[in-house]
């Protein structure tokens, strides 16, 4: 229960302040990992062997002190929950990765191409300097998916595994394989240690992260078949099984060559559908919101009704979701469609018991004595529901 609450909470402190401005810590960790690299990559001489057990021990170097510095201080009481809040919010980014997405969809919108062309190259890697609106969007909508698990899921999963120090290392990881990563001849040998650790440490999220967006998607079949059936074929398969995924549930075609480091690169086609467009990358965006207020509804055990209507609504958690699952009223933009046809028992407790006016296959409006509104109201602030404008606790 405490590790969900914290996992709440970071993700709350995430929403709320976003990623810090000034003095990041992982800014500083990729400079200090740049002087690492040029210290110990060694002369254009050495030999692939050499080049490997000079890049396993740059990794170890750069991830063992750090791993333990989280575990100790995450160990002291009282002051280890705070450390453990801070630094799980410091290793995810879902509003770094919307807004940098956002930013991306507002300048096509706008039809700003060079503008969007300077706004993607901050998410991807590959080369952006010729790309028109649909492969700028293409762009985007996997760099999205595949952040979603790289910096979101795969921090909480690691963090509700290993504490702190879990998320510590699976973030420090990540950052290495973001720059070392690469197939290129100064770093397919020095890289490789720091790529297949990623790779092990993303190999279940990326899964998880995957039936996410299957769940949640509006095309859960087509996620199946395109994870099940394209993902084997990707160069990475952590990263093939979440946009495969991502891409059928959002019913788009994504995939294709793409030009890395002056090289074009054939990649195998992900996803069935329409081409991506700007305003799919507010889908992609909307879908991995879905799918964290999914997982964390399911990481409090399901108890949580307010979480669940968001989701079913596609809302993002916000502070009002917290506040609502703390004990808050609960607005009538929370709930979705689907609950007018639910069948209730009278509910006890404070909550508002007004008998609820649905509508069943004929056309006119029935009122049952065995449907109520049932929307908690635990403040005595606030006398009436705001779902009915029914005074808490009283029936009709």
């Amino acid at each position: 229960m405490l590790t969900a609450l914290l996992c709440f909470g970071a993700v709350l402190l995430d929403r709320w302040r976003g990623e810090p401005r000034r003095w990041h810590p992982l800014v500083g960790f990729g400079e200090l990992a740049r002087r690492v690299e040029s210290l110990g990559h060694g002369l254009p001489e050495l030999g692939a062997e050499a080049r490997r057990t000079r890049g396993v021990g740059a990794v170890i170097v750069l991830l063992v002190p750090f791993t333990v510095a989280a575990w100790l201080l995450a160990a002291i009481p009282l002051l280890g929950l705070a450390v453990a809040l801070g630094l799980l919010y410091l290793a995810i980014g879902a509003r770094s990765l919307a807004e940098h997405a956002e930013a991306v969809a507002a300048a096509l919108q706008a039809g700003d191409l060079p503008l969007a062309r300077e706004k993607v190259a901050m998410i991807v890697s590959r080369d952006t300097a010729d790309l028109d609106e649909e492969q700028i969007s293409r762009a985007a909508v996997e760099s999205v998916l595949e952040n979603g698990c790289d910096a979101i899921f795969g921090a909480l999963f690691w963090f509700v595994l290993g504490g702190a120090a879990g998320a510590v290392l699976y973030r420090l990881a990540n950052t290495l394989d973001a720059m070392w990563g690469y197939r290129t001849p100064r770093y397919r040998d020095f890289g490789w240690a720091a790529a297949r650790l990623d790779d092990a440490l993303n190999w279940l999220p990326a899964r998880l992260t995957a039936l996410s967006y299957m769940a949640v998607g509006t095309k859960p079949a087509l996620a199946w078949r395109c994870w099940r059936e394209q993902a084997p074929g990707w160069k990475s398969s952590n990263a093939g099984s979440v946009m495969a995924a991502g891409a059928g549930a959002l019913g788009l075609a994504l995939g294709g060559p793409a030009r890395y480091h002056g090289e074009w690169q054939p990649r195998p086609p992900l996803g069935e559908g329409l081409a991506p467009r700007a305003e799919d990358i507010g889908r992609a965006v909307a879908l991995v919101r879905r799918a964290l207020t999914v997982a964390g509804r399911d990481r409090a055990g399901g108890t949580d009704p307010c979480l669940s209507m968001a989701a079913a609504c596609g809302r993002r958690p916000s502070v009002t979701a917290f506040r609502r699952a703390t004990g808050w009223i609960c607005p009538p933009a929370s709930i979705p469609r689907a609950g007018r046809f639910r069948r209730f028992r009278r509910p006890s407790g404070n909550v508002c018991q007004k008998r609820t006016t649905v509508w069943k296959r004929r056309r006119r409006p029935v009122t049952t004595r065995s449907r109520y509104c049932r929307w908690p109201v635990r403040r005595r602030r606030f006398r009436r529901c705001r779902c009915c404008a029914n005074r808490a606790g009283s029936g009709c």
